[in-house]
């Protein structure tokens, strides 16, 4: 893996803005909901300055950052709520296309793009992580928050409150909605066009955004609704490769194949895509406040998110007539190859989540506070059909399978207290509380011997599934004990239970034995205020990130090659990290050191033929992240910020191999590149007119455990990238907003497994009252 040949010096000079410093500097544990007072000029802990709080524990000295609408309004062209983190240190997401409802897998520090389940992402405190598994198809639910209507977006980074699970080994990412405090209403347009040239295709792909937003307070009641509908059609995202043939050729002669290496810089042809979604998604939320009295409010949300896609796939094969082949034996280059029913294979999936939460707290910020709150996300229906039989014939019918996960979803419910005390030497903040989380899988897939599109399931294919259940209770202690001095000590306990596993295909059905195990996570941090405008911070804290159903009987056992672990261990986290913060009057510079040492990671590994989830050993990841926010900056109207990491992470321990015994000792961890960098500028031209230029850099990184893929720049492989972002806004009148945006404004071709997308022109129409 190469380092990044850009000087440190350069990465910061190049800034990258949130524009001002959105996250902090001080402020008691909780912040109140309409204060606005301006912050304690004291680093150290978060502080809110505007719009509602946070739901993240700002009484704890270790890292945050964040972000609000405005910030995201002026810079950002925004079509997914993913896409308000993409200048935050450290932090990566896997997004493809608008709308990428299942493999937008958020990264950090020290995880990769591989481990959805090392992250944690909250909307006003409700679960939006997909614990029910671990990897690209269970990304945070996003689509459940649309970027209009968040009011601001802040992220932890570490394990460091005893507050969150083990999941949050990596990063807690909180989004605070829109509530509002008077009528207001919101409508937004956006179209975005990407010409798109790749192999053998070359096409243009639009995607279509409406959104509109009403809310109102009147006495003691508030109200917010939100409809959101996206129409995308992403660019190709998968290719049908094979490796180059010496077999005597046979069957239909053809052109149209394009040679490639594949990530390991193996000759291949790729002979089509695979994979092409359109997508149409419908989102709609409302939101209920009532004020039960001046300090207790209750609150409910209904979330509803409705997904229509269709993945097509084009063959670049031609017959002499000039026809596309879609299947059977053929002759490429005098060799031949053969192309199965299933190597261009179709799909059409319908999807219906519905998430609610619900919630009762006090804000009084007296000796005593306390929360009850719940949710519950809801697979209420979840489809995909896709045909056995081979193109053309297809498209209009014919035998394949339906895979249904109705039914399949989880539950939380957490009560929280803080306790104030008076009269005690020092100040006190006393957090306790209990949660529990429930997550319910199962996939069911069946054949269907007549129309794949329509019929209703037929024949047992594979069915798999199963339980698990999370209970923790915690408490954390934050003691101003001098007057320049601040510590947070606490523990999280943990009873981890999974049951009623099973596996069944046509030829087999195991059931797996009940698991209950318990853990505990200390954790602790410090932080003292070296001068006036410095402070130095120290945390460190145990995660354990349990098995998700998925990894433990969520695949299939034999007769097939792919085997899940129902006897997986915990993957055991310390984490450890040391801050220096420095107001330099119009800004904010952090130099951080960090390190993670995980114990038993789980991983997909491939020995030979056969695929296993199972626990690697040992993993270390040292590393440093500087960062730099600033409001009008060098000049009046500039506002830049930037962002510089280094993680080494390294595979110290274990007993599996991918193709020699020994053979991952040392390597990389796979997606966890060595650098990466942001920046991000904004300039007020006037007061209607707002430009931005951002940039994002990631080095090169692995896929595989052993290290063997060189080649980042193909199908399946992980390629560096640098990619520029700009955006024009202009305020045409009281009430109306244009913008357009290019993102990837040079056109740099990059990949993360699957292409990401080329340059994209964005334009913005948004009116409000």
């Amino acid at each position: 893996m190469k380092s990044l040949s850009i000087p440190i010096a350069i990465a910061l000079a190049f800034p990258i803005i949130l524009p001002a410093p959105a996250r902090a500097q001080e402020a008691a544990a909780d912040v109140p909901a309409k204060s606005t007072d301006a912050p304690v000029k004291s680093l150290g802990i978060m502080t809110v300055t505007g719009g509602q709080p946070t739901s993240l524990p700002t009484n704890i000295p270790t890292t945050m950052e964040g972000t609000t609408k405005e910030q995201i309004e002026a810079t950002i062209n925004a079509t997914d709520s993913e896409d308000a983190v993409k200048y935050f240190p450290s932090l990566i997401v896997r997004k493809r296309y608008i709308g990428d409802y299942n493999h937008a897998v958020l990264s950090s520090r020290a995880s990769g793009t591989g481990n959805s389940a090392r992250s944690a992402v909250y909307a006003d405190g409700i679960l939006l992580s997909n614990y029910l598994g671990n990897g690209a198809t269970y990304a945070p639910r996003w689509g459940l928050v649309t970027p209009e209507e968040i009011e601001r977006v802040d992220v932890m980074y570490g394990p460091f409150s005893a507050a969150y699970p083990g999941n949050s080994v990596g990063a807690v990412i909180d989004y605070t909605t829109r509530m509002p405090t008077k009528f207001e209403g919101h409508a937004k347009a956006t179209v975005v066009v990407q010409p798109f040239k790749l192999y053998n295709t070359n096409e243009t792909y639009t995607a279509k955004q409406a959104s509109t937003s009403l809310g109102d307070r009147s006495g003691d009641w508030s109200w917010w609704v939100n409809i959101n509908r996206t129409d995308s059609h992403g660019q190709p995202l998968g290719y049908l490769t094979k490796t180059i043939s010496t077999t005597a050729p046979a069957g239909t002669v053809v052109t149209g194949a394009v040679a490639d290496q594949n990530k390991s810089l193996t000759p291949i042809l790729i002979l089509g895509t695979t994979t092409e979604y359109k997508t149409v998604q419908d989102h709609g939320k409302i939101k209920l406040a009532y004020d039960i009295s001046p300090t207790l409010r209750a609150a409910y949300t209904l979330g509803i998110w409705d997904n229509k896609s269709e993945n097509r796939p084009k063959t670049y094969l031609r017959d002499a007539a000039g026809n596309p082949v879609y299947s059977g034996d053929v002759t490429i280059n005098g060799a031949k190859y053969n192309v199965a029913n299933t190597d261009f294979s179709s799909s059409n999936e319908k999807i219906s989540h519905v998430m609610h939460g619900l919630s009762v707290k006090s804000h009084s910020q007296g000796i005593w506070d306390w929360e009850v709150a719940g949710s519950l996300y809801d697979y209420s229906k979840d489809q995909l059909r896709a045909p056995t039989v081979a193109l053309p014939a297809a498209a209009s019918g014919g035998a394949g399978t339906i895979t249904d996960q109705n039914g399949t979803g989880w539950n939380t419910i957490s009560l929280k207290g803080i306790w104030r005390p008076q009269g005690m030497q020092g100040a006190h903040i006393v957090d306790f509380g209990f949660q529990q989380d429930n997550y319910k899988l199962r996939i069911l897939k069946s054949n269907i011997a007549g129309n794949w599109m329509t019929d209703v399931a037929g024949s047992l294919d594979t069915d798999v599934g199963g339980k698990a259940s999370l209970r923790g209770v915690y408490g954390q202690d934050t003691w101003a004990f001098a007057p320049k001095w601040k510590t947070v000590l606490g523990a999280r306990i943990e009873n981890w239970t999974t049951f009623g596993g099973y596996t069944k295909s046509s030829t087999s059905s195991l059931d797996y034995n009940r698991r209950t195990e318990n853990y505990i996570s200390p954790k602790g941090a410090l932080a003292y205020q070296a001068t006036e405008g410095s402070v130095i911070k120290v945390s460190t804290g145990r995660a354990v990130r349990m098995p998700t159903v998925q990894e433990m009987y969520g695949s299939t056992k034999a007769p097939f090659t792919t085997f899940n672990d129902p006897n997986l261990k915990a993957e055991k986290s310390w984490t450890s990290e040391l801050s220096l913060e420095n107001d330099l009057g119009n800004g904010l510079m952090r130099t951080t050191l960090f390190y993670e040492a995980v114990r038993d990671s789980i991983y997909s590994q491939t020995t030979g033929t056969v695929t296993r989830i199972t626990n690697v050993g040992k993993i270390v990841t040292p590393g440093a992240e500087l960062s730099y926010q600033g409001n009008d900056a060098l000049i009046k109207g500039l506002d830049l910020s930037s962002s510089l990491t280094y993680s080494n992470s390294r595979i110290k321990e274990n007993e599996g191999f991918v193709t020699t015994a020994g053979d991952t000792i040392g390597k990389f961890q796979p997606r966890v590149p060595l650098w990466r960098a942001t920046a991000l500028a904004s300039y007020r031209f006037t007061e209607k007119l707002t430009s931005s230029l951002g940039w994002r850099y990631k080095g090169a990184q692995y896929t595989t455990l052993n290290n063997s893929d060189p080649n980042g720049y193909t199908y399946q492989g992980d390629s560096p990238y640098k990619v520029v972002d700009l955006r024009v806004r202009y305020q045409m009148s009281k009430n109306a907003t244009a913008a357009f945006g290019i993102d990837n404004l040079t056109n740099y071709q990059y990949w993360a497994f699957h292409p990401y997308p080329q340059r994209s022109y964005s334009a913005e129409l948004k009116f409000d009252l």
